[in-house]
């Protein structure tokens, strides 16, 4: 029996191209995404400081409201700031460990939006459906453990991928065709065989995501029935318009995301700059509109954040530093 060596390694490093065939406009591409990603963190901290200080905010909704916002920082936080890096000072190198944990948490920030969004849905469909009920339904100690449930999920989901990469030889190439490093791009580069990388990485987070995706599509059938029961013409505004602003942050997250997705999956014709470019903006954009979607949408959050710059203007004033 004859054995064949191969040599097996790990990188110490990986190459990040940045985005492939634009590298002459990365200059130019960096100027909105630093915008869009200032804004992103801006927002969604303004947004989380308004809740933490304003009692009247101490509420389910607006709790599930201040965990996305952290996942909206985070998510952008893991994958721009590199981008930036790339397109400003050409800081391609990132190591095999670094690009590991950025897979897992840019998958994981994913799967745990999704999850907010569904714990979003359901505080809606109890305030709406069930009013009554909705102070015993949803307590603060039920409240702590759908936010550990999402943790949880979302952690149990994506932590086998560290494995699923880390198992694998990088005998050929290091360098990477993208601006931050993904699952199955990295996965591409090894020279082995990642059928199970592909199957697990396409298809466990994706069912995850489809059923919270079908379990909103019920939870929002049942609130409409509900609300078209109403009697009245005020009432039946008034419980559309606090559903409006969530409906809003699920249709930025999901239609981009499943595009993406598909576009990825299906779209050979499609250049790989434009999946590179799409994939920048589904980690930028959404995080960037959420907090301005709530900020215009929900009466309570305008009002604590004009307390707050009202505050921030008092200080300043009465400060002797002012």
């Amino acid at each position: 029996m004859s054995h064949t060596n191969i040599t097996i390694f790990h990188p110490a490093v990986f190459v990040l191209l940045g985005i492939p065939g634009l590298e002459t406009y990365h200059i130019w591409l960096s100027i909105p995404l630093c915008l869009i990603y200032i804004t992103a963190v801006l927002g969604n901290s303004i947004l989380i400081v308004v809740i933490v200080m304003e009692r009247n905010l101490h509420e389910p909704m607006y709790f599930f409201l201040s965990m996305l916002a952290v996942t909206d920082i985070l998510l952008s936080t893991t994958t721009v700031p590199k981008a930036l890096a790339i397109f400003w000072l050409q800081a391609h190198n990132i190591a095999f460990d670094a690009c590991v944990t950025q897979v897992f948490f840019v998958h994981m920030m994913f799967v745990g939006e999704s999850a907010i969004l569904l714990a979003m849905a359901f505080d809606r469909f109890v305030a709406i459906c069930a009013p009554l009920r909705y102070t015993t339904v949803l307590t603060w100690p039920v409240v702590g453990r759908i936010a550990l449930a999402i943790i949880t999920r979302s952690f149990c989901i994506i932590f086998p991928v560290i494995f699923l990469l880390k198992r694998l030889p990088f005998c050929r190439t290091n360098i990477v065709p993208h601006s931050y490093c993904e699952h199955i791009g990295v996965a591409h580069l090894a020279c082995a065989d990642i059928t199970v990388n592909i199957w697990y990485g396409f298809s466990v987070p994706i069912v995850m995501v489809i059923v919270d995706v079908i379990l909103i599509a019920v939870s929002y059938s049942l609130i409409l029935r509900a609300v078209f029961r109403l009697s009245s013409q005020d009432a039946r505004h008034k419980a559309l318009s606090t559903c409006g602003s969530h409906l809003c942050v699920i249709l930025m997250f999901y239609v981009p995301s499943f595009f993406t997705l598909l576009t990825h999956r299906f779209g050979r014709n499609i250049p790989q700059h434009v999946h590179i470019l799409l994939a920048n903006l589904y980690v930028s954009v959404p995080p960037m509109l959420n907090p301005i979607v709530y900020g215009v949408k929900t009466k309570q959050i305008r009002e604590g954040v004009a307390h707050l710059f009202f505050d921030i203007k008092t200080w300043c004033c009465t400060s002797p530093l002012g």
